[in-house]
Formats: C-alpha cells, sequence, structure tokens
C-alpha cells in the first residue's frame, strides 16, 4: 500500500502543505486547552474535538504521537482580545459570581471545574493527551523562563509587572498579520494601564499583585504569570523547544498564539512550532452563542437527563453534530442537525449489533462485505487526511452502516467479522460508533465506576421486570418500564431475550 499523505492547513504560511514531522513518523503536538473557571461549552469542545481527530488521523496511518494540552487554571485575565489584556483574572471573578459562592476557595473552584472538563472530555469520546499540564503546577518553570527573557534583552521590569518587549522580536506578528505599524496599536493603547509600558503591545510576563487570590513569590515580587507564557512554557516542557503542531480555535492566533511564537523563539532560537491549525468559531442557529441570547450551551447540559434539567441527548450524537463541518469553516449548530446526528448513531448501534450476532451465528456464507466496507474506510481515511474532511469522512460512514443494516439478520459469520472490524476502524478514525471508555456524564466527575453501577441497575431492573412478566404481573412490569423510561433507557423485546441502550434523542426544543 503506497505510504498516505497527510495534508493540512497551515496557518502560518496561509497554504495548505503535507505535514512531515521532524522525527519521521512520529507527530508531536499542543493543543490550547481550557481556562477551568466555568463548565465547558460546545464551542471549546469543537475546537477540542478537532485536535484529537488530528490525532486519530495520525494514529490511523501508523504514526506514533505525543499529544498535549494544557489546563488555564491561572493568569488568564477578562479582556484577552489584545496582546496585553486586562481586567480581572478569569479564575477571581468566577469566584465572586453567585455560582462561585459555593466554593471555599479558588483552588477549590479550579478542581472542581477541571474535574467537570475531564466528565465532558470522556462523555465526547475524547482520547485522552500524553500529558495534561496545568499552569499552578509550572509556575517555577514560568519564573525561569521570564528571567531568561530578561537576561537576553527581550523583557524588562516596571513597577507593575515584567513585559516582553515586541519590538525585540522583529518576527512578530508573521502569524496573525498583525505588526507594529497595524493602526490597531493606538486603539491599544486606549487601554494600557501601565505608564511605563516602552510600547502599547508589549504584554505582561508576570503581574505584580500580592493582593491576588493565587500568588508565587518571583524576583520581581509576590505575584503571578501572564496568560501567554504558560503555554509556552508547558508546550516546551513536554515537547522541547521546537515541536511539529499547535491547535487552538482562531480566537488564539492573536493575541495568544502570537505572543507565544515571541517568547518561545526568543528563549530558545529555534522555530516554536512548524504547523499552525485553527478552528473556527460555532454559531447556534445561525446566530453567536451567548448567555444573553439564550443560546449558550455546556457539553453536560445537553447531555444530562431530562430528570435533571438536561435534554437527553446521546454524546456520540453531539459529538458528530460537533465535527459535522470541516474545522475550516464556521459551523451552524442547530437541533434539527443534531436530531439528524441522533438517528446517524442509532444506525451504527444496529450495524454493530447485527455484525456481534452474526459472528455468535457462526454460519457460513460468502463475504459480500468486505470489498465495498474497505473502499468506503480509504474514502472515509483518505478525506481526514486531506485537511480534516469531516463531512466527507462522516459521509462514508453513514454509507457503510446502511450498507450493514442492508444485510438484514441474516448477516453470517464472515461478512459480519467484516463489518464488526470496519465499524472499529471507523470508531478509530471517528470516534462516532461507540464509547470508547466508560463514563457516566452527568455523574459527579468523583464517580469513575458510574457507567458499571448505572448497567447493574439497569440489568437488575430488566430481571425484575421478566420476573413480573413470567408470574403475569402486568401492572409491576409495566411500572418497571416507565422507571426504564424516566432513566432514558429504550428496551427491546426480542426472540433472543430482551435488549436495551440509552436513549439517544431527548428533548431539545
Amino acid at each position: 500500500m503506497p505510504e498516505k499523505i497527510f495534508r493540512m492547513y497551515n496557518s502560518l504560511t496561509r497554504s495548505t502543505e503535507t505535514v512531515e514531522p521532524a522525527q519521521a513518523g512520529h507527530l508531536r503536538f499542543y493543543a490550547c486547552g481550557p481556562t477551568v473557571y466555568s463548565y465547558a461549552h460546545i464551542g471549546n469542545f469543537r475546537s477540542f474535538l478537532t485536535a484529537v481527530l488530528v490525532l486519530r488521523t495520525a494514529q490511523a496511518i501508523g504514526w506514533k504521537t505525543t499529544y498535549v494540552t494544557n489546563i488555564t487554571d491561572v493568569g488568564h485575565l477578562t479582556e484577552d482580545d489584545i496582546a496585553d489584556a486586562e481586567g480581572e483574572d478569569r479564575m477571581t471573578k468566577a469566584l465572586r459570581s453567585k455560582e462561585g459562592e459555593r466554593f471555599a476557595n479558588i483552588w477549590d473552584l479550579a478542581r472542581y471545574y477541571t474535574n467537570t472538563l475531564l466528565s465532558d472530555w470522556q462523555a465526547l469520546n475524547l482520547r485522552e493527551p500524553d500529558a495534561r499540564p496545568r499552569a499552578t503546577d509550572h509556575v517555577a518553570q514560568q519564573i525561569r523562563d521570564v528571567a531568561r527573557l530578561l537576561e537576553k534583552g527581550h523583557a524588562y521590569e516596571t513597577a507593575q509587572g515584567v513585559y516582553f518587549s515586541v519590538t525585540s522580536f522583529p518576527e512578530y506578528g508573521k502569524l496573525s498579520g498583525n505588526v507594529l505599524s497595524n493602526p490597531l496599536d493606538e486603539g491599544v493603547r486606549d487601554v494600557v494601564q501601565d505608564p511605563e509600558k516602552r510600547d502599547a503591545r508589549d504584554f505582561a510576563l508576570w503581574k505584580k499583585d500580592p493582593g491576588h487570590l493565587m500568588v508565587w513569590h518571583s524576583p520581581w515580587g509576590w505575584g503571578f504569570p501572564g496568560w501567554h507564557i504558560e503555554c509556552s512554557t508547558m508546550a516546551q516542557a513536554y515537547l522541547g523547544p521546537s515541536f511539529d503542531l499547535h491547535t487552538g480555535g482562531e480566537d488564539n492566533k492573536f493575541p495568544h498564539h502570537e505572543c507565544e511564537i515571541a517568547q518561545a523563539e526568543c528563549l530558545t532560537g529555534k522555530p516554536f512550532a512548524r504547523y499552525w491549525l485553527h478552528t473556527r468559531f460555532l454559531q447556534v442557529e445561525g446566530e453567536k452563542m451567548a448567555k444573553s441570547a439564550g443560546n449558550f450551551f455546556t457539553v453536560r447540559e445537553l447531555v444530562g437527563s431530562e430528570s435533571k434539567g438536561g435534554h437527553g441527548i446521546h454524546p456520540l450524537a453531539l459529538r458528530l453534530a460537533l465535527i459535522s463541518g470541516q474545522y475550516r469553516k464556521p459551523l451552524n449548530f442547530t437541533f434539527d442537525q443534531l436530531q439528524a446526528c441522533a438517528k446517524h448513531i442509532q444506525r451504527f448501534e444496529e450495524a454493530m449489533d447485527l455484525a456481534e450476532q452474526g459472528i455468535a451465528r457462526s454460519a457460513s456464507g460468502k463475504n459480500h462485505l468486505a470489498e465495498p466496507l474497505e473502499g468506503l474506510y480509504d474514502r472515509a481515511l483518505d478525506a481526514m487526511l486531506d485537511d480534516l474532511n469531516t463531512p466527507e469522512a462522516i459521509a462514508a460512514a453513514i454509507e457503510g452502516a446502511k450498507l450493514i443494516l442492508r444485510s438484514g439478520q441474516e448477516l453470517s459469520e464472515s461478512p459480519a467479522q467484516s463489518a464488526k472490524t470496519w465499524l472499529d476502524n471507523i470508531n478509530s478514525l471517528l470516534g462516532i460508533v461507540r464509547q470508547e471508555t466508560l463514563h457516566e456524564a452527568m455523574q459527579s466527575p468523583e464517580s469513575n465506576a458510574a457507567e458499571h453501577m448505572f448497567s447493574r441497575q439497569v440489568e437488575e431492573l430488566l430481571r425484575q421486570r421478566a420476573e413480573a412478566r413470567a408470574q403475569r404481573d402486568f401492572q409491576r412490569a409495566d411500572a418497571i418500564r416507565d422507571q426504564l423510561d424516566e432513566m432514558n433507557v429504550e428496551i427491546m423485546d426480542t426472540p433472543e431475550g430482551t435488549r436495551w441502550r440509552r436513549k439517544i434523542t431527548g428533548h431539545v426544543s
């Protein structure tokens, strides 16, 4: 088989290029993670999903991967659309909010929202990174990097902090196009709060603030690190001074990624990342997602059971909806689309059930599925290798599921095995056929055995229902069925016995 080529749009060069890892066959990449001041919303997860699709695609062609994504739990200020953000720390502001009143301190808040992120991460079937560093665990390294930038003449100290000198890095702006002659400079000057700054776009590496809720002692006094230095430091700590790929949302391109490049390359004299990938924004029903517009959704809100105020959406249906558009185009998330995705997930589940039943049947027959399914997998993989063309890859996956379903209940062992292998491979590539990890999306993050406990509860209720039916106590059997319905469990009485699955749709309007 000829060697597969992975092509991706590089935001740095503004062109689609063949990805060639510095270490042949080993892709090393970093993805900007969330600031854990609240529940992550579906727009955040669109970007996280893009990064994991890179991971899955690289692994599908046999590459080794080293994937790092971070947790920002200090230093991300609220007005972050300029290089030197102003406002207050998002974590501090969250603690002072109504929602934050339930936390004893800012550390508890950070821990809680980190755990809920990990729970949502599992719910959407995202693969785990090789490392997930937290900013607060790497402050010593950040202080070291700030000191080195001062020594090299790329930074300076004022009464309020330590700043990176943009003019010391002539290539500043090469990613975003925001250069020093940009008229934006004058607008930025109006919001700069430190009169000792040498240039309007110099940005903080260290904020002097002994009264901040998260403080560390540094050579420049008590304070906390700037947002940009965190990712530069953590990426290089786990991937080395130079690595292959850096991903994030389009809002990260400037100022965050631009500032990361400047700091990192001034520290090492080497290219920070050779390829840059940015995921476009998500809209909801044609409008910008915002709490004020009433169209702001978190993962747990959509996936949560209706009895707990959620929408009861199957997590994989939500995942499919979020990857249904190619990452480089804005995605309009709609509930009609979500309902259609739920039906597709049901087809994948039914196809897997047919395949497993056929394997168990051990009947001989012509393998009419092997060749067409192989062609459909190649089509899906080639689409993903073409700048993550998820619409085409998903179309191939859906076509394969329909092909399996057309075989019906009489699927014999050989084509059934081909069908299962194909479904497993599609799941490995796209993550839309079955969950790869056990989880209970809406249980507390501390409850690691929630899925197992849920399954045991369902099985016990099914046993009680079967017993009631055997005793012709149909009133009790119906009551148990109603109880399962409230748990968002669908049961199917078949000649082989009673089977069950989670409902894939709920109230979504």
